[in-house]
Order: structure tokens, then sequence, then C-alpha cells
């Protein structure tokens, strides 16, 4: 059976983050990714989401400074205290809500001549975090971002992620998502096949939009169907901004049970 994930931070606006929460429960999820759960006391989004049956499966390290363009700072020399910081922030979350898998943002290479310094700045910080985990039955996750939405990005393609972990050699997996890798190299289904050992969480959206998967050039069916017959065991995540609202976008989810309270939530 696939599982999907409710993306709390494109999917939903209340300003009310925890009652997003809420939302989601009433439109039959059972797992939630949230990328920076960290403006919330982590124990009461434990007690939230235990009230609701609801599990936290997915969060991102920090961006860094939105004023500087971070976006994320694995990667970034010079900064690996920071990292360090953030880390240890997003353990601290992963130990009380139990989340099994963290993704850990690289950040922006401002120059090719640059790139080999981040790329092992990425690897020793990668290293020294996946020691940090200790017992903690987590895995950290390394995702591609396209390079139209954020320029020299430095993790871009599949290969250049799988690259990386395994030069690390630890716990860490791929994040495969069809938006981002749609932009960057097509080919989804082959590239699913090929990888799928690797694969450790699916996200999707429409392209262009980053909308529902009924919008746009990527058939999200026929690689939902490819993802069961694949016996890909992991979660899909539904990073999308809805079109309209939630609601109105979630006919793609009624033939895997979700959405069928959409009447109710939507007059609740």
């Amino acid at each position: 059976m696939l599982r999907f994930a409710a993306n709390l931070s494109t999917m939903f606006d209340e300003k009310d983050e925890l009652s997003r929460l809420d939302h989601i429960a009433r439109l039959g999820f059972r797992y939630v990714e949230w990328l920076f759960p960290y403006g919330c006391d982590k124990h009461e989004i434990a007690s939230r989401l235990n009230a609701l049956n609801l599990e936290l499966v997915l969060i991102n390290t920090a961006l860094g400074s939105a004023q500087k363009g971070d976006r994320g700072i694995g990667a970034i020399p010079g900064r690996e205290d920071e990292f360090k910081e953030a880390m240890t922030q997003a353990l601290e979350y992963v130990a009380v809500l139990d989340v099994p898998m963290i993704h850990v943002m690289a950040g922006v290479c401002p120059t090719v001549e640059e790139r080999e310094e981040y790329l092992e700045t990425f690897a020793r910080n990668l290293t020294w975090a996946t020691q940090e985990l200790g017992d903690l039955p987590t895995q950290l996750l390394v995702e591609p971002l396209n390079l139209v939405d954020t320029p020299n990005y430095l993790i871009s393609t599949s290969g250049q992620a799988l690259q990386l972990i395994d030069i690390v050699n630890a716990n860490i997996g791929l994040q495969f998502d069809f938006y981002h890798l749609q932009i960057m190299e097509g080919n989804l289904g082959h590239s699913l096949k090929s990888h799928i050992d690797r694969v450790a969480h699916v996200q999707f959206s429409s392209v262009p939009g980053r909308h529902e998967p009924q919008y746009g050039e990527v058939n999200c069916d026929y690689l939902f169907t490819l993802l069961k017959s694949l016996s890909y065991k992991g979660f899909i995540g539904c990073e999308y901004r809805p079109k309209t609202t939630v609601e109105e976008g979630l006919s793609w989810a009624i033939p895997y049970g979700l959405g069928l309270n959409v009447t109710n939530s939507a007059s609740a």
C-alpha cells in the first residue's frame, strides 16, 4: 500500500501551524511532512500528533539566513559550527517526535571553482551528522533541487546526490522529488527503476506550477503505480501548493482512500 504524507508547510496556509495538523487529520491523512517545525514547541507537536493519530515522517534541517539567501548550510565552508547547531536542533525534534527522516539541506555554491571545496565540506558534515544519530532510528536524506528555482544549489541531479552518498558511505538515502528531477533530468520512470534501492523518500507536484498531480506534464498516476510495482516501502510526500484550495484539489487522492472527508472538512 502506498503511504502518502501531507506536506504541512506547502499544502496548508493556517497561520497557526499546529492547527494545520487538525486539517490534515480531517482529510484522512495519517502521515505528515513538516519542512521547518522549529517555530513550535516539540512537546506540543508531539501531543497534537498523538491526539490526532498522526505520524511526522520528515523534517528539514534549518535553511540558515533567509536574508543572506541561504538554502541550507550543510556544504558552506566556514559555517560548520552553525551547521552543527542546526543539526543538533533537528535531532532534538527527531528524538521527541520519532521522525524517521531528516532532509539535510546543502546550500548554494556561488562558483564552479568552489564546488569541490563545498562538496568536501558537505561530506564531512554529513559524516559527523550520521555519527550524531547514535541509536536514533532515523535516516539522513540528500535531495537534488532544480537550478531554475534554486540557482547554484550544490546538488541538482540524482547522479550528484548518489555520488555524494557513496563518498560518505553511511546512513544516507536519496530524496527523489518528481518536480525537481523532471526539470533537471526527465525520464522519471527509468530513473526510479534504476535507483529504487537507493530511494528513501519520494515527493511530487506538477510541472510546471508545483500544484496537484493532476496538472502539468508529469504522469504521477503512472509513477505511483510504478512505485507500487517496485514494492516501494517508503512514504510519498505531497509537497505541492494547491491551485485553488486543498479540498478542491484532492480528486487525485480519493483512489488512495484520502480526501474522503473533503465535504466535512471544508465546512468545519
